[in-house]
């Protein structure tokens, strides 16, 4: 990359373009140029070889102006408050896009998990609860699993702040293990509205998903139930990487023994996986395979202008927040390169987790077929309304799900005011 990126300032390009569009005043968006509340804490926290070590962690709230704020929380080496901030933001408009009642807020704490043991993740989790505890809860901000934690640290989360209460608060995050009030499909949900969005889209294109092929960057749990899934379906997935490197077949890969090989331990990688015929690529290689469907499902900025025109695929379904810079979607555009943004394609998450909180605060449970149908009801006249939107002003995808997004965002502040 030539030069460094600040994914916050992709956000507010598009947020501007997309109000001129509407034809809002500079004052208009001013407020949600900015986000509300952003704390920044310091996690002390005493290792297994008896060492104490600092760790930096955030939660920064975007919006609470259409509900109360929600939104992941990130274990990863490359966390910074730039990057928690353009996060939070998307989920504002991700959450007003599908039309749920969330403001957007996100996590993170710098650290690399897979140098960590599990009581060493424990403790961050913990002692990071803790320090956020005072902006956190049911109806305040959830948080909810992203890159690098799981149902497991959901879980922990949830005892931590149910200990600082005095008594048990499931719907404090989702994503939480089932045995503590998590939703059935919801490990699955952001891969399954991914696979919806893909679905809708082949059909707006006049292409079978049968036989399709299909590159996905990325095999957390975004990447590889998306996998699975678009495999079920009969899609040929040709290639797929992980932070090691990607595998490349073009009679395509076989998707169910690489999950099982993944599975086995979380510290396995595609590099120390084997099947005849594959070839090893790098991430970067990747990105420009001549496939017909791109699901970038790893980190932000991955196309950017240093590699967009060498793109090859004709359409590409976000799965990860912000994988495509501003000035790559430009380049993206003038290819003819169609483009699913992240705020609709990866939106499942988010719904399912909504499902969560409801069930948590009804004291309610929902089985699984309902809550895929429930998905499916929400995700597909999303996916409508952004197509149409689109079209009518002749525009990108991405343009169309911002135009509703800060729309209803903007609406809900004026409705609302400036206070006092």
């Amino acid at each position: 990359m030539s030069k460094q990126y600040n994914p916050y300032d992709n956000v507010l390009k598009v947020v501007k373009n997309a109000a001129d569009v509407l034809g809002f005043s500079d004052s208009d968006i001013e407020a949600i140029k900015y986000p509300e509340r952003e704390l920044q804490v310091s996690i002390p926290v005493r290792m297994d070889d008896g060492s104490t070590r600092v760790f930096q962690g955030y939660r920064i709230q975007h919006s609470t102006s259409r509900g109360p704020a929600k939104g992941g929380v990130r274990f990863h080496p490359a966390v910074n408050a730039d990057e928690v901030r353009a996060l939070a933001a998307w989920m504002t408009f991700k959450c007003a896009v599908v039309n749920i009642p969330y403001g957007g807020g996100k996590g993170g704490v710098v650290c690399d998990p897979n140098e960590l043991s599990e009581n060493e993740i424990r403790a961050i989790t913990r002692r990071f609860t803790a320090a956020i505890a005072p902006l956190i809860g049911p109806e305040q901000d959830i948080p909810a699993p992203d890159v690098g934690t799981n149902a497991k640290v959901m879980g922990w989360m949830m005892d931590t702040y149910s200990m600082l209460k005095g008594h048990c608060i499931h719907g404090v995050v989702t994503g939480k293990p089932i045995e503590l009030g998590g939703a059935l499909g919801r490990n699955e949900a952001t891969g399954r509205g991914v696979m919806f969005t893909t679905k809708n889209m082949l059909k707006k294109a006049g292409m079978d998903m049968a036989g399709t092929t299909v590159a996905i960057q990325g095999m957390g749990n975004v990447g590889s139930i998306t996998a699975k899934l678009l495999h079920q379906e009969g899609m040929k997935i040709v290639a797929v990487s992980d932070v090691s490197g990607g595998i490349y077949k073009p009679e395509g890969l076989d998707i169910p023994a690489i999950l099982a090989f993944l599975s086995k331990d979380r510290k396995n990688l595609l590099k120390d996986y084997d099947e005849d015929g594959l070839t090893r690529i790098s991430n970067g290689e990747l990105l420009e395979l001549d496939v017909q469907v791109l699901v970038p499902a790893a980190l932000e900025n991955q196309i950017n202008e240093g590699n967009a025109d060498r793109v090859r695929a004709g359409i590409i379904i976000e799965a990860a927040n912000g994988p495509i810079t501003a000035e790559a979607d430009q380049i993206l555009e003038k290819k003819g390169i169609t483009v699913v943004p992240d705020i609709l394609a990866n939106a499942g998450g988010v719904v399912v987790s909504y499902f969560e909180w409801v069930q948590n605060i009804q004291s309610v449970s929902w089985t699984e077929e309902s809550v895929n149908a429930k998905l499916k009801e929400i995700m597909d006249p999303a996916f409508e309304a952004v197509w149409n939107i689109a079209h009518e002003n002749d525009t990108t995808l991405r343009m169309g799900a911002y135009l509703i997004a800060v729309k209803r965002v903007v609406d809900a502040k004026q409705a609302r005011a400036i206070w006092p």
